[in-house]
């Protein structure tokens, strides 16, 4: 019976919603689910964050052990490299190059015509499989390009190196028979496996995944979680009840897949699926007229609960930053409540730290901290080195704390750019964030987190 390819794209997907926000370890989670529950694939969102996004990702990457992991490309070649970057310590790595194929996208989003979009398709192609064997090209708005166009860009990324072509319903609007037959058409010209990614706007997603596999295509891309796309849950129940008379199944594990994506789901930071508390956040705006007492409110939305004394500190630190700046949001906030909120004596200061990283034998980090005199020593290896170093803290401290938040962001620009990190740390269900500053992100994001450590220290005492 054919194997049918399933890739899990519930983190490309969310990344397109503005109204949800995932954390490091949300990201992190989502990954291991779909890796779990037997998913061929995990795909990632393009990156944005260069700093960011390439930590996350990295970590994914060492992190999946038996699904490929995907990453699209960009558009020129140093985003190409860029990319390559964040996949490269994967077991299985692909490099994925996203272009459209309808004539609507290709002229009005590229301001390309259909014989420019070939010859970038084959330039992106080729600089993608310079880096990776693994190379796939998804053809962007595919149902409502000219079919014989979309044949030929799909050869055309075949001879420069592809060896996937994906079909992606983005329009919606597609019935099933109409996409399995393009599908099938597209198939039938090319040497390479021919996937589809489907939506749901009209609710046909399942029955046209259903139909394209029996037409012959031999993937389907599909989200754990999400809006107006295929679920995975939906995928694997009809593909099961169907398998006899399409002649195919999938490597999803059916017994586990509902509790597994129940249960990751659940553990996640509801904010990522609750849109009010999301919109309660985007909704942060103070100002140079903004009230202690308004301060004090966002600082709760936020999550934290201030005392008089702190509130006042963060008013203060937030009027100055307000005579720079128009208005202050939600982030900007955050940072001044991890710089002037809950100060506390270093109870626990860095002596020094070595790291060492390398794709053959993961991160390992030696920590030593001075604690009232005393001189602590941890050592650990992690998913990369800033995970390395927080557990060789947690090593010296001889206790974890739930890692609710880790952002970094660049200061300052050029190679010896300043770069920040900020750490939330949740203790008995409050919230301590601490930030660090310094060339070396690693050393910014120690800082951070022994500076969270300390907040904490002082208030159980």
């Amino acid at each position: 019976m054919k194997k049918i390819y399933v890739a899990d794209i519930t983190l490309k997907k969310l990344a397109q919603n503005r109204e949800v926000s995932l954390l490091f370890r949300e990201k992190t989670a989502i990954a291991a689910c779909a890796d779990s529950i037997g998913a061929d694939a995990v795909e990632l969102a393009p990156v944005k964050n260069l700093r960011e996004d390439t930590i996350i990702y990295k970590t994914i990457a060492k992190n999946v052990q038996n699904a490929a992991v995907v990453i699209p490309v960009g558009s020129t070649e140093g985003e190409v490299a860029d990319a390559w970057e964040c996949v490269k310590d994967a077991a299985k790595p692909c490099l994925q190059v996203e272009l459209p194929t309808s004539t609507v996208q290709m002229e009005y989003v590229y301001h390309l015509k259909a014989e420019k979009m070939l010859e970038k398709i084959a330039a992106l192609v080729k600089t993608a499989k310079s880096y990776c064997d693994n190379v796939e090209f998804s053809a962007l708005d595919a149902t409502r390009a000219d079919a014989e166009f979309l044949v030929t860009a799909a050869k055309t990324a075949v001879e420069n190196g592809a060896k996937v072509i994906t079909l992606c319903d983005d329009a919606g609007i597609s019935m099933p028979e109409d996409i399995a037959a393009l599908a099938e058409k597209v198939k039938g010209a090319v040497s390479v496996p021919v996937y589809v990614q489907l939506s749901d706007k009209i609710n046909m997603a399942v029955a046209a995944a259903v139909a394209a596999i029996a037409r012959g295509v031999d993937g389907v891309k599909c989200a754990m979680a999400g809006d107006d796309i295929l679920l995975t849950g939906e995928l694997c129940d009809a593909v099961s009840v169907c398998s006899a008379s399409i002649g195919a199944e999938t490597s999803l594990n059916n017994t586990k897949i509902h509790a597994s994506i129940d249960d990751m789901l659940a553990s996640i930071n509801h904010q990522a699926y609750d849109s009010a508390e999301v919109s309660e956040k985007k909704k942060i705006l103070l100002d140079a007229d903004s009230t202690i007492a308004q301060v004090a409110q966002a600082a709760i939305v936020l999550g934290y609960d201030l005392s008089e004394y702190d509130c006042g500190n963060v008013y203060k630190a937030l009027m100055q930053v307000c005579e720079k700046k128009d208005a202050v949001g939600a982030k900007e906030l955050e940072a001044v409540i991890a710089s002037y909120a809950m100060q506390a004596p270093s109870t626990y200061h860095l002596e020094s730290y070595t790291t060492s990283s390398s794709n053959m034998t993961g991160s390992m980090t030696q920590v030593t901290l001075k604690c009232e005199g005393e001189t602590l020593c941890g050592v650990s290896v992690g998913d990369g080195p800033i995970d390395s170093a927080f557990r060789a803290i947690e090593q010296c401290v001889g206790y974890h704390y739930e890692l609710d938040d880790f952002q970094v962001q660049s200061v300052t620009e050029g190679k010896e750019a300043l770069g920040s990190a900020l750490v939330r740390l949740r203790s008995n269900g409050r919230l301590f964030s601490g930030n660090g500053t310094s060339t070396d992100i690693v050393a910014a994001s120690i800082r951070a987190y022994i500076n969270a450590l300390n907040k904490i220290v002082s208030e159980e005492e």
